[in-house]
């Protein structure tokens, strides 16, 4: 229902009909994040709709035609999932259009400062810090750390160090206790861990 919309009364409750995702991103963009969680029952239902760019809400007979741009994003490795027989193949061929691979934070060390900004920013206008200041040591220490939760534990982190701060400044001793250990540059990291991104366009 979520994804392709059920009709009116197909559920106790409803009063009117609902569109779903997909119908709403019609001649637009949809985003599934973690495909890879995707039961294996509803990958053949997503596959029809990719495939067909039709689909027909739940309760309803009627088939909708829709024109959509889809962009699917996995943390695990869709290949050894298909090997596993926990992904449709057909429907990893069909998503793998163009591949987008993003390697971890802790590989891309200069993006660190760019998001660092972007986040201050977004919540700066959250939080009502109009005039946010960070020191560079607060800089050199996000950049030495290893991310093991990757751009999300950054997010986090910029958004924990605003509210600690006091009047939008920002300062080394708000940091949490993990980024004072000597060895956190030097966490042992396993591959298997690697971010995967698929990005398939379809017209």
């Amino acid at each position: 229902a979520e994804l392709f919309g059920d009709a009116h009364g197909s559920f106790t409750g409803p009063s009117s009909q609902r569109k779903g995702r997909f119908a709403l991103a019609d001649r637009g963009t949809i985003f599934l994040d973690d495909i890879d969680d995707i039961p294996l029952d509803l990958q053949v239902k997503l596959l029809r709709v990719i495939q067909e760019r039709q689909l027909e809400r739940i309760g309803s007979e009627v088939t909708l035609s829709i024109n959509f741009r889809l962009i699917a994003a996995s943390k695990k490795n869709l290949t050894s999932l298909v090997r596993d027989g926990r992904f449709r193949e057909d429907l990893y061929f069909r998503l793998n259009i163009i591949p987008l691979y993003l390697t971890p934070l802790r590989e891309r060390k200069d993006d660190i400062s760019l998001l660092c900004e972007h986040f201050i920013n977004r919540f700066a206008t959250r939080l009502n810090h109009p005039d946010v200041s960070i020191d560079e040591e607060v800089i050199e220490k996000l950049t030495n750390y290893s991310w093991p939760g990757n751009v999300r534990e950054l997010e986090n982190i910029i958004e924990r160090l605003l509210v600690l701060s006091k009047d939008g400044h920002i300062t080394i001793d708000q940091l949490p206790e993990e980024f004072s250990k000597p060895d956190t540059s030097t966490v042992t990291i396993h591959t298997d861990y690697i971010d995967r991104i698929d990005l398939p366009k379809t017209i």
